[in-house]
């Protein structure tokens, strides 16, 4: 089946959250970036006790709130509504900075422009459009022991965000460690980036010939459902 072809009653960013969800272990402080990667709270099992950490000021944020049920004094750092798991804390911007500076955070998910074969990450401007900042991206890609990538494959004009080098500012270089796309997951090793599964019903054709990137292959590559 072709690029974009695929109309499932889960949406795409949801399955990349899911997919996202299953790397995330027991204990972990992890820091979700905005977009795609707030809604990796959502699928994590009931069994697990995560912390979620904001740059506004908060350990311990939830899941999404329910449509109507939302609090408009509890947002994340994006300005989006949480809601706060048992024994969340909150704290100033300058002690939320200084957890991530100090390398506390287990994991941080990011959304991103492009992200290279390499691990650089490019995520904070496109040049000539306004921006409100770089927020905290350069300090969490630096910083968190785990940078996770969750994005779609192409960009709107049909062009892989998957690439060779990036073409845009960077945010950090060789951070990523892992990629998860609506039409693959990737890891990135010392030597390459390795294509470890392909998201379902793309093949691993589909996925080396909508990626600019090389990929690499060890072994068989799964599918995740």
């Amino acid at each position: 089946m072709g690029v974009g072809e695929v109309k499932e009653q889960e949406s795409y960013r949801e399955r990349i959250a899911r997919r996202a969800a299953q790397e995330v272990a027991d204990g972990m402080i992890i820091n979700l970036g905005i977009g795609i990667p707030t809604l990796v709270a959502d699928f994590i099992p009931s069994d697990k006790r995560v912390f979620f950490h904001a740059e506004n000021g908060i350990l311990g944020t939830g899941p999404s709130p329910a449509k109507g049920e939302e609090n408009a004094m509890l947002c994340n750092a994006g300005g989006f509504p949480v809601t706060l798991a048992t024994g969340a804390s909150f704290f100033d911007s300058a002690t939320a900075f200084a957890i991530i500076r100090r390398g506390l955070l287990d994991m941080t998910i990011l959304g991103v422009l492009e992200v290279s074969q390499t691990g650089d990450i490019a995520n904070w401007i496109v040049p000539g459009k306004r921006v409100p900042g770089m927020g905290g991206a350069m300090e969490l890609a630096q910083k968190a022991n785990r940078v996770m990538v969750v994005t779609t494959h192409l960009d709107k004009n049909g062009r892989s965000k998957i690439v060779r080098e990036c073409s845009l500012p960077l945010t950090a270089r060789n951070a990523a460690h892992m990629i998860i796309t609506d039409m693959a997951v990737m890891e990135v090793r010392p030597d390459g980036l390795y294509l470890v599964e392909v998201m379902y019903p793309y093949s691993v054709a589909d996925v080396i010939g909508a990626t600019e990137a090389e990929l690499k292959i060890d072994g068989d590559v799964g599918v995740f459902q």
